[in-house]
C-alpha cells in the first residue's frame, strides 16, 4: 500500500490512512541510486524508513523542494516535486528477477538472479555464475516448466517455489499486456511471513505501442524533460540539446550522427541531434527551425537531408517559411540531395533568402564552421 504527496503536510495526513506499522518514504525522481543521494538541504538518502508518521513530516520538509543528486543526475541533482510513501515489508531474502526484450534471442528474456537488493551489473561483473536467463518463444508463450526452474535457481524451494513461478507468470503476462520493453525487479524478495513480494519495480514501454497504451504514456512526468525535447515530441520530431553552436536538422538518426561527427572532424561543436524523421511536412520543418533558434548558443544552422521518402521539395518550402515567420538572424548552410532535389534547389534561388548551399556533407560542414567567424 502507498501514497504519493506534493508537500509535507499531505505526506503525514495521507501515510495515516495507511495504518501501517513501518513506513518507506521515498523521493521521485526519475534517477536510480536514491538511497544513496544527497539533498542540498543536508538529508542524506532519498529513502527513509519510520514508524513514526508524524517523523514524515520531519523527513518530507528536508526533501520537497530541494536538489537530490545520485549518481544518475547531474551534481547539482533533482528537485524533489514528488514524495512516495508506502508500507514498509521486512525482507527475510532478496533476489532479482527482470524480462527485458532482447535482439540475441529475438524476443522476451527473463533473467534471474539469487543475488538481489544490489546493481546487478556488479553481480554479472563479478559473479556471472549466478546469473540466470529464460529465452520465451514468443508465440508458445513462458512455459511451467521455465518459470519452475527459474524460480528453483532464484532458491525458493517447496509452496514458495509454486509462489515465485505464480508469480513470474503473472509478471510474463504483464510484460505482453502494456507492451514493455524491460520490467525489472529489485528485490524479487520474500516477507518473514512468507511471501514472496515485488518489492520494486522499474518498466520501460515500447514508444510504437503509444497507440495502444494510450492510458499509460497520458501518465508520463515531463517536468524533469528539457522543453525542446518535450515540444519536438509534439510534433513527431527526435531533438537532444548539447554544449555548441551549429544547430543540425537533418533526416534519420544515421545521418544526424554522421553529421555530428564530421562538424567535430572540422573543429566544430553541434548544438543538438535532431532527426526529422521519414515523413516530415513543411510544417514540421518550421517546428524543427523553432525549437533550434531558442537556443542562445545556436550561431550557424545546418540542415542536411538526404531524400528517400523525405520531398526535399517540402523541405525547402519549410526552410522559405521558417525564415520568414521566425525572423531568423543567423547563417542556414543547406545541403540536400535525393528525391525532388532541383525542385528544392529551384525553390530556395528563388527565394532571394541569404541560405549558404553545399554540395555535399564535407563541403556543408565546413561552411557551417567557417560561417561562426572568430
Amino acid at each position: 500500500k502507498a501514497i504519493v504527496s506534493e508537500n509535507p503536510e499531505e505526506s503525514v495526513k495521507l501515510s495515516k490512512e495507511l495504518n501501517a506499522e513501518e513506513y518507506v518514504v521515498k523521493a521521485q525522481i526519475l534517477a536510480g541510486g536514491r538511497g544513496k543521494g544527497t539533498f542540498n538541504s543536508g538529508l542524506q538518502g532519498g529513502v527513509h524508513l519510520t514508524r513514526d508518521p508524524e517523523k514524515i513530516g520531519d523527513l518530507t520538509k528536508q526533501m520537497f523542494g530541494y536538489n537530490l543528486a545520485t549518481k544518475q543526475t547531474s551534481k547539482e541533482g533533482v528537485p524533489v516535486k514528488k514524495v512516495m510513501v508506502a508500507e514498509a515489508y521486512d525482507i527475510d531474502k532478496e533476489t532479482y528477477l527482470a524480462i527485458l526484450m532482447d535482439r540475441d534471442h529475438n524476443g522476451p528474456v527473463i533473467v534471474g538472479s539469487p543475488k538481489g537488493g544490489m546493481d546487478i551489473e556488479e553481480v554479472a561483473n563479478d559473479t556471472p555464475e549466478f546469473i540466470y536467463k529464460v529465452p520465451v518463444d514468443i508465440v508458445k508463450g513462458l512455459q511451467d516448466k521455465d518459470a519452475k526452474w527459474l524460480a528453483g535457481k532464484l532458491g525458493f524451494t517447496g509452496q514458495l517455489e509454486e509462489q515465485a513461478m505464480g508469480q513470474i507468470k503473472k509478471l510474463y503476462k504483464l510484460f505482453l499486456k502494456v507492451d514493455a520493453t524491460q520490467i525489472e525487479i529489485n528485490p524479487f524478495g520474500l516477507t518473514p511471513d512468507g511471501k514472496v513480494v515485488c518489492f520494486d519495480a522499474k518498466f520501460n514501454f515500447d514508444d510504437n505501442a503509444k497507440f495502444r497504451q494510450k492510458d499509460i504514456f497520458a501518465q508520463e512526468d515531463n517536468t524533469e524533460t528539457d522543453p525542446r525535447e518535450v515540444q519536438a515530441a509534439e510534433h513527431d520530431l527526435n531533438y537532444i540539446g548539447m554544449d555548441g553552436n551549429i544547430a543540425c536538422l537533418v533526416n534519420g538518426a544515421g545521418l544526424a550522427m554522421a553529421t555530428m561527427d564530421i562538424i567535430k572532424l572540422h573543429e566544430g561543436e553541434p548544438s543538438n541531434f535532431l532527426d526529422l524523421g521519414g515523413g516530415v511536412k513543411a510544417e514540421g520543418v518550421i517546428h524543427s527551425f523553432k525549437i533550434v533558434s531558442q537556443d542562445p548558443r545556436v550561431r550557424v544552422i545546418l540542415v542536411n537531408i538526404f531524400a528517400g521518402i523525405v520531398d526535399c521539395a517540402v523541405v525547402a518550402e519549410g526552410i522559405v517559411s521558417a525564415y520568414e515567420k521566425l525572423k531568423l538572424d543567423v547563417p542556414i548552410v543547406v545541403r540536400l540531395e535525393g528525391n525532388n532535389v532541383d525542385k528544392a534547389q529551384h525553390i530556395l534561388e528563388e527565394s532571394g533568402l541569404p541560405i549558404i548551399a553545399a554540395k555535399d556533407m564535407d563541403d556543408a560542414a565546413m561552411k557551417a564552421v567557417v560561417s561562426l567567424g572568430d
